[in-house]
């Protein structure tokens, strides 16, 4: 049987409605030393006055302010015992003394003392209920508890508060392709970790995460693990079989066992998402894609969890950037576009990353989300967008924004420097280092008539000053499963379609270069099986040949070598990295010529090895 969508209703709509079954959590009383990062139930009034005495603000003297009028620098007063008090900070100021002078302006003489200056009544005095009065409200209800008002709160007399319980959250991951362990990962076995993302999510938005073992796609076995969860738990995460295939139970079984609010959001990623209830206890069906679920997890549970703790869920710091690059809109879901984010000649530039619902690293990497509409046709390059930022200003400050030719040795370089990148060919990063959207552009474009990387192609696109930075020499070639099974030794076997080929996407360097060889080849593109499906980095090349999605792919020796295939050698080339010529004084571009020239930086990219470092880190610069 397969289930189908009830809705494809807008988010803000579902989540209203949903939020309207959601009840606050009981409270409950604590100690008010464990009670920090906790929500008020209820306001909490000080019991007793702090300071509960007249108290000392300074070491010094306790004096009657007006025995001291007549204190000058001129006529220093003298006190006699029985005149003044020795007295510490905190000490308790008793009758007839209204006043304390610092020690630092008491003159010693002998058994004696004198001042130069006159007292005022309560002068470096804490009065009572200085700092606290009693039966002041100290803390609000609907306040989270900081460590700064844990002093106010034991201060005030108040050694235990009450405060909403944490929801306990059952968090149950499906399917019988899941699996614990590495050992155990084997074709047709995924790594669950999903439900490891959703319990450090539950614990920072202010519940108590449970996990349940993986439970199999079973309607039965998911039965009877939600109905147990929903009479021992405050709320429930199911995490996959929300959608609508054969194996997808979740729904009819919340249905069954209790009712379905809403299946399907006008969302993207996240569309299959489930809201529904068992004896009155939030059941949330979350998709089984990293992204989709991370997404859901933000949008809808956390603010489920907000109204079960009694507070508003947290908004994240937004700020305008340029979109680097055009967006296109299903015009059916409100999507969430991941973005990398840098400041390039003062202005903040957001570069699109890959949009699909499993890119788990496309969300590790991002620095932001940007919200298309549901009802738009997209976003143009160049336009201003409001990005939910992922990571502070600050930090996005320092990022070096590599845009262009994917390389692994980009992961490298960003583990020495703060790096926001983008891999969207050689010429997409030529173009966007010449509309300013980066401050790097990768490229390994081969002239054909010369033989002779990246120099023609700056000189055709730019005619300011520029600067090549020589960067890695590598090795181009097919790739193929181990032990060449169909004997793939050049691109004359892709013609007349009998093998299958995993081609990069249009504008990168590694393309051209393909379609280069098709030409001497006399093949035609229409000829090559898979020629028009495109990935987008060397290593998805490699996954889609180790994983038999196709029979071989172009790519460099480094991504063969990584996912162990055979390489059949094509040519060397030159991995370059372009720049404006007036960057070149910029710290950032400083520190990332010292990374690529550092000893360090070649030896964990020999270790990767199908690299030369001739001439590494060296500039040229075209259009003198």
């Amino acid at each position: 049987m397969r289930d189908t969508y009830i809705e494809n209703k807008d988010l803000d709509k579902a989540l209203g409605e949903y939020l309207e079954y959601v009840c606050p959590m009981p409270s409950e009383k604590i100690s008010a030393t464990d009670s920090v990062g906790r929500i008020t139930s209820e306001a909490i009034y000080a019991n007793v006055c702090d300071p509960v005495y007249n108290a000392s603000a300074m070491d010094g003297i306790a004096v009657n302010s007006e025995t001291t009028l007549s204190a000058s620098e001129l006529t220093p007063l003298t006190l006699n015992e029985g005149e003044y008090e020795y007295v510490n900070t905190g000490g308790a100021i008793n009758p007839p003394f209204d006043s304390v002078i610092m020690i630092e302006d008491v003159i010693k003489n002998g058994e004696s003392i004198s001042i130069v200056s006159p007292s005022r009544p309560w002068q470096h005095i804490r009065c009572i209920g200085e700092t606290v009065v009693a039966t002041e409200m100290v803390i609000p209800s609907g306040r989270k508890i900081r460590a700064i008002d844990l002093g106010a709160i034991l201060a005030s007399g108040n050694p235990e508060v009450r405060v909403f319980k944490k929801p306990r959250v059952m968090i149950i991951p499906t399917g019988n392709e899941m699996v614990e362990k590495v050992e155990d990962l084997k074709k047709g076995a995924l790594m669950e970790s999903n439900s490891r993302v959703f319990a450090a999510m539950v614990e920072e938005f202010g519940g108590i995460p449970f996990r349940h073992e993986i439970v199999k796609d079973d309607e039965v076995l998911l039965e009877d693990a939600l109905k147990e969860a929903a009479e021992n738990y405050d709320a429930v995460i199911i995490n996959a079989g929300s959608s609508a295939g054969t194996k997808d139970f979740t729904s009819r079984i919340i249905a069954k066992l209790g009712n379905v609010i809403t299946h399907g959001l006008a969302i993207k990623p996240g569309k299959p998402t489930i809201l529904g209830t068992i004896n009155n206890k939030q059941v949330i069906g979350v998709p089984g894609y990293p992204v989709s679920a991370y997404i859901v997890m933000e949008k809808v549970v956390r603010e489920v969890i907000s109204k079960m703790t009694g507070i508003n869920a947290p908004s994240r710091m937004t700020a305008e950037a340029v979109l680097t690059k055009r967006v296109v809109s299903s015009f059916k879901n409100e999507e969430y576009i991941r973005v990398a984010m840098g400041f390039v000649n003062g202005k903040l530039m957001a570069t699109p990353l890959s949009r699909g619902a499993a890119q788990t690293m496309s969300m590790v990497k991002a620095d932001g989300i940007v919200t298309l509409d549901r009802y738009t046709e997209g976003i143009e390059a160049g336009e201003t967008v409001q990005v939910e930022l992922y990571r502070s200003l600050d930090e996005i400050k320092k990022n070096l924004v590599i845009v262009g030719s994917h390389d692994v040795v980009i992961d490298v370089i960003s583990d020495k420097m703060p790096v926001s990148s983008a891999h969207v060919g050689s010429m997409g990063g030529i173009l966007a280092l010449k509309s300013g959207s980066c401050h790097v552009a990768p490229i390994h474009l081969l002239d054909e008539e010369t033989g002779i990387y990246n120099v023609k192609y700056v000189r055709e696109f730019f005619t300011e000053k520029m600067a090549l930075i020589k960067g890695l020499g590598r090795t181009q070639g097919i790739a193929v499963p181990k032990g060449n099974p169909k004997n793939i030794d050049s691109v004359k076997q892709l013609k007349g379609g009998k093998v299958s080929f995993a081609n990069r996407q249009n504008g990168a360097g590694t393309r051209i270069l393909f379609d280069f060889l098709l030409k001497k080849a006399d093949i035609s593109p229409e000829e090559v099986v898979g020629y028009d499906k495109e990935y987008t980095t060397h290593l998805a090349v490699a996954s889609a040949v180790k994983n038999g999605a196709a029979d071989c792919g172009m790519l460099v020796s480094s991504a063969a070598s990584i996912l162990d295939l055979d390489f059949i050698k094509v040519g060397e080339e030159s991995y370059d990295f372009l720049v404006k010529a007036d960057m070149l004084v910029d710290d950032r571009i400083k520190k990332f010529i010292e990374v690529l020239k550092s000893s360090d930086f070649k030896k964990q990219v020999e270790k990767i090895g199908g690299y030369t470092f001739n001439g590494i880190g060296e500039v040229t610069i075209i259009n003198d």
